[in-house]
């Protein structure tokens, strides 16, 4: 532990799944610019993108590489784990932030629960909660060894309170906030306190991934979105950089007594009533 600056992350290893998401992107060129060395892990398919993202770090003097994976399979997982310990011999912290949602696996206003693809749930509880447990059992190996290590897990309001449109994946973030609890105390009993499990809850962010759901073609706000504002006391949506103090809180020393929470950042959404 740095006890002159316990926020420090320079040269702490930082695996991130999902990390070519919409927030991916942002969080991994966060943790670079912090002095962490990033590892980038996702599809395959993102392979290209993951390259200009590794070379834009680079090009502003951090340090990053990428790995393709498949979160849903051990072997290649396995194979990632592999990766990291040769290039850096350690892993700090793992942000488990694999996931996503899919039109079937929602209700939509003029259907009703009988209408719901029930093998569409199952995928997008399968790669929400499955895609977080997976990666944890490979990668949480070295902090074992290590004596010490932060993995953060993805959650999302939708855990908390069930919202219409995503039966699935609501179902999915509840379990991963249960899923954090448990490994929190699982890890730290048998493997010591220097292994420490928590989960950050984003409130409501308008990305290109959503803006189709929470705009008109022409700009202005749906129904939906009126909804959430009108339900969020800071009256708008979230910034994706308005994550990256929690985030790097609870990667770093400063959180050392901390496990086995899911920090909201919602703009007050969970909190408001009427």
């Amino acid at each position: 532990m740095n006890k002159g600056n316990l926020f420090d992350l320079t040269d702490r290893v930082v695996v991130m799944t999902g990390a070519c998401g919409v927030l991916g992107r942002s969080i991994v060129k966060y943790f670079a610019a912090q002095g962490a060395k990033v590892v980038l892990l996702s599809r395959e398919r993102s392979a290209e993108l993951a390259g200009t993202l590794v070379d834009e770090i680079k090009a502003d003097g951090g340090e990053a590489c990428y790995f393709p994976t498949d979160v849903l399979d051990r072997a290649s997982l396995e194979k990632n784990y592999d990766q990291i310990m040769e290039k850096y011999g350690r892993i700090d912290v793992l942000l488990n932030a694999a996931g996503g949602n899919m039109p079937a696996a929602t209700v939509p206003p003029d259907k009703t629960i009988f209408d719901l693809d029930i093998d569409a749930v199952r995928k997008v509880t399968e790669l929400n909660l499955f895609g977080t447990i997976l990666p944890t059992t490979v990668f949480a190996k070295a902090m074992v060894q290590q004596g010490k290590g932060s993995i953060i897990n993805f959650s999302s309001m939708s855990s908390f309170r069930p919202l219409t449109r995503v039966a699935g994946y609501g179902v999915a973030k509840a379990a991963i906030n249960n899923w954090t609890k448990y490994l929190s105390s699982e890890l730290a009993i048998k493997f010591g306190e220097g292994l420490r499990v928590n989960a950050i809850a984003p409130g409501f962010l308008l990305t290109d991934q959503n803006r189709t759901l929470l705009t008109n073609p022409d700009g202005s706000l749906t129904d939906r979105s009126r909804a959430i504002l009108g339900h969020t006391p800071f009256d708008r949506f979230l910034e994706p950089e308005e994550l990256f103090g929690t985030l790097h809180y609870l990667a770093s020393d400063a959180s050392a007594a901390v496990t086995g929470t899911v920090a909201i950042v919602d703009g007050g959404f969970d909190s408001f009533s009427i």
